[in-house]
């Protein structure tokens, strides 16, 4: 048995616009998420080692990587060795401030041991609450007028990899692992597209 059902047409074109609209939100949506849309944080204060004020974004020179980190993150110690690379690919042009927050440890002895050429700011929890830093890393690219371009925690997620063991079974140094290399490919694409573009 077969129904036939009897549309009016202007019902139709009703129902096809409202498709339409559905579908250009959800990919005006998608595509907000996937360009890290540039936004302002708030500006900060912070002593360096030598006792002088950091200020953001007033003492900004250019391209920004702001890391917030712990010495007992195991995100953290997989990503900072990409971040050392970036800057050893772009000599002199982009830096890194490793704001550490809730840590036990020793920052200034763990830079200094993996010879990570990082400015380093400790006790930044404030600024972690300002910028809504939830947890380790906190991950951002900062342009040269201090605005935000990149920010990890809204990144898209990894794509979906077929695996011998699925990603919630694995220990955290395991997660860290394979999602560190795909946040520093994401922070390079941004670094990429900050205009002009940095010679290498």
């Amino acid at each position: 048995m077969h129904i036939k059902l009897s549309v009016r047409p202007g019902l139709k074109r009703a129902v096809g616009r409202a498709i339409l609209t559905a579908w250009l939100l959800l990919g005006a949506a998608a595509a907000h998420a996937q360009s890290n849309q540039d936004w302002q944080p708030p500006g900060f204060s912070l002593a360096r080692g030598d006792g002088t004020e950091f200020r953001y974004p007033d003492d900004l020179a250019g391209p920004t990587i702001i890391l917030f980190w712990a010495t007992w993150c195991p995100y953290c110690k997989a990503l900072m060795p990409h971040l050392q690379s970036i800057l050893d690919e772009y000599p002199g042009q982009v830096r890194v401030l490793a704001l550490s927050i809730r840590d036990d440890g020793d920052p200034a002895a763990t830079l200094a041991e993996y010879g990570f050429d990082f400015s380093l700011f400790t006790a930044a929890e404030a600024v972690a609450e300002a910028w809504g830093v939830k947890g380790t890393p906190g991950l951002f690219l900062a342009d040269a007028d201090g605005r935000v371009v990149f920010d990890r925690m809204r990144l898209p997620p990894a794509t979906e990899r077929e695996t011998a063991q699925p990603e919630a079974a694995m220990k955290h140094y395991q997660k860290a692992a394979r999602n560190a290399p795909y946040w520093a490919a994401r922070l390079r694409i941004a670094l990429d597209q900050l205009q002009p573009r940095l010679p290498r």
